[in-house]
């Protein structure tokens, strides 16, 4: 990759009366639909701030995805403030990182990344995105058992935020049993107060029956992967229900958990959230996250 790639900003970094101007951008593959530049610029243009975000999608850019530590430390050269790193770059963006945040680094995932004072550091809000949005979705939520089905980068985050809010009972299921596992050992560690365990997918029915939540971090049930993944009829109306996709908000899965009278969670609180986070390590400003809600739902519909 060359600086005409990214176009050099570090001609216009700073506009007449010293107001620093911001540039971020989202790395990753398949991303030229995003909602995430609309999300970020928005709040900035509410908050009157010089905000620009680039998408350096690597299938336009023509650069393997093994190449994006490389990327990440170019963005840095040509005067980026930060990167939110999206699939399939969260792992990948680390050894061109200085430092990783403690929550990063537990989950092997990064999916912002700050330049500051030299140093490129990667961050993790995906738990407090997913976290955020249910206190605010759902601010009576019990979470004291809940069930996870799901155990990859999301589900991950998922799990981390759930055990870090106080889960004392955390169930984990996944098509990929060891990863499940793998996800409950590399957890358990550091929440010594909680409960880990693994279901198989044949196995979690009994395990919904008696949890107060039940979050899907599945593929199942986004645009090109519809169903649910569960079978319907273990949904009880003392549950509630989170699903991660955003694309469709209503998922069949929300759409059985209603039926069932539960309270429910779409994904886009995720979205928000995370980005809501990002926002503000990138600026130092926190995000108005129900105002970028808002707009969210403005560009899915």
């Amino acid at each position: 990759m060359n600086q005409r790639t990214l176009a050099d900003p570090r001609g216009f970094r700073h506009d007449g009366d010293g107001n620093h101007r911001f540039l971020v951008g989202l790395l990753g593959s398949g991303i030229a639909g995003s909602l995430t530049p609309g999300l970020h610029e928005t709040e900035a243009d509410r908050l009157g701030l010089n905000y620009t975000y680039r998408v350096i999608d690597l299938d336009v850019i023509g650069q393997a995805a093994e190449n994006s530590a490389a990327l990440v430390r170019q963005a840095a050269d040509l005067g980026f403030d930060g990167l939110n790193v999206t699939h399939p770059s969260k792992q990948l963006v680390q050894d061109g990182l200085d430092e990783l945040s403690a929550e990063a680094r537990i989950l092997g995932a990064v999916n912002t990344i700050t330049f500051h004072q030299g140093k490129a550091v990667g961050h993790n809000t995906d738990h407090t995105g997913f976290i955020a949005g249910l206190q605010a979705g759902l601010p009576t939520a019990a979470t004291d058992a809940v069930v996870l089905l799901g155990a990859g980068g999301a589900g991950a985050a998922v799990a981390f935020g759930l055990l870090r809010n106080g889960t004392r009972h955390l169930v984990i299921s996944d098509i990929e049993p060891a990863r499940a596992e793998a996800l409950a050992l590399r957890l358990s560690p550091h929440f010594p107060d909680s409960r880990l365990s693994v279901d198989g997918t044949d196995a979690v029915a009994g395990s919904i029956r008696t949890a107060t939540g039940l979050v899907n971090s599945t593929p199942i049930g986004m645009t090109g992967h519809p169903g649910l993944p569960i079978d319907p009829d273990v949904i009880h109306s003392r549950l509630w229900v989170a699903d991660v996709i955003y694309r469709p908000l209503e998922t069949e899965l929300i759409k059985a958990a209603r039926a069932k009278g539960c309270k429910v969670l779409d994904g886009g609180r995720m979205v928000v959230g995370q980005a809501a986070a990002a926002f503000e390590l990138f600026t130092g400003i926190p995000a108005d996250a129900e105002g970028m809600l808002a707009t969210f739902r403005r560009e899915v519909s």
